[in-house]
């Protein structure tokens, strides 16, 4: 009998402590329980609700066409593109479009006016693990490939300021007088020359050479192989010209002759008639012929404009 009664003593605990056990756990502090519960529901929700697939359109990607090395787009074809893309949208919402770029690839496309399909196919975009590209906006562009050349250019020296007064430029010469231009094809076709950065002249009145000129290319379409050259400038006094009627003597009669010469002001200012020589040559046919002299001194410096047998 006292058995049984310790049995059932002992199930009646049992029950007051699951009663107990009960009470704690759901019943006790019961709102604060509630408010966990609410929380961890929405946290649950938030993370599952951001990893289901979504669509997404990034706008405005820049675009980049890439072609082989021998050819060159020369047309202006469209810079961005909208992108459309399917993937965990957290790592969507991730992305900054100003860090993407997409390129395009044509280095397969034969040179000419183009029409060219923008594919996921051959459009290289880094995005996410887990992002996909699905489709890319406008889907085709219009480009013009160039064949790319190499070319030779004639190159003309430019200049600033005067030369000082009562002097002038006998001549320039550019070292080398071409350069090697690279571009497209009708690029350099229309390129009649390069020009080089101005050299001054303030005041200059005797030879110098400058030398590793820089060159002006305007079209960021072509490329100078050369990017320097030297160039040599002759600078001299003034020149004019001066009219003298020189004593002629032949073996049958004497005359005069006209003569008209180039050069710096100072020699033929000097300069006199007598000076002058007319003398008679023997050509190989037994003609004879005159020819004017000039005096050693000047000859190289001054030029004959006019010689006649009055």
């Amino acid at each position: 009998m006292l058995f049984q009664t310790d049995k059932f003593f002992q199930k009646d605990e049992r029950q007051i402590s699951f009663r107990r056990l009960f009470r704690r756990v759901f019943l006790d502090d019961w709102f604060i329980k509630a408010i966990a519960l609410v929380i961890t529901f929405a946290l649950w929700f938030g993370v599952t609700g951001l990893r289901a697939p979504t669509t997404a359109r990034l706008k405005n990607i820049a675009l980049n066409l890439r072609v082989s090395n021998d050819i060159e787009v020369t047309n202006s074809p469209v810079q961005e593109v909208d992108l459309v893309v399917t993937g965990d949208k957290r790592k969507i919402d991730q992305i900054n479009p100003r860090d993407l770029v997409a390129s395009l690839d044509l280095t397969e496309v034969q040179a000419g006016d183009r029409t060219v399909q923008i594919t996921p196919e051959n459009v290289n975009v880094e995005l996410p693990t887990g992002v996909k590209l699905e489709e890319v906006q406008p889907s085709k562009i219009a480009v013009k490939l160039e064949k790319v050349e190499e070319r030779e250019i004639p190159v003309k020296s430019e200049t600033e300021g005067s030369v000082a007064e009562g002097f002038e430029i006998y001549g320039t010469a550019v070292l080398p007088n071409k350069i090697r231009v690279r571009g497209p094809e009708s690029y350099i076709k229309s390129l009649d020359s390069v020009s080089t950065e101005k050299i001054n002249l303030e005041n200059r009145n005797e030879d110098f050479t400058t030398q590793q000129v820089g060159l002006n290319v305007v079209n960021p379409k072509l490329t100078l192989i050369d990017t320097v050259v030297d160039v040599v400038f002759k600078i001299g006094e003034k020149r004019i010209e001066r009219l003298f009627l020189v004593p002629v003597q032949t073996e049958n009669k004497s005359g005069t002759a006209t003569v008209v010469l180039y050069g710096a002001r100072s020699i033929l200012d000097a300069l006199k008639a007598e000076n002058l020589q007319v003398e008679i040559v023997k050509a190989e046919s037994g003609e004879n012929s005159l020819r004017l002299v000039l005096p050693a001194e000047i000859q190289g410096k001054v030029e004959i404009r006019k010689f006649k047998i009055n």
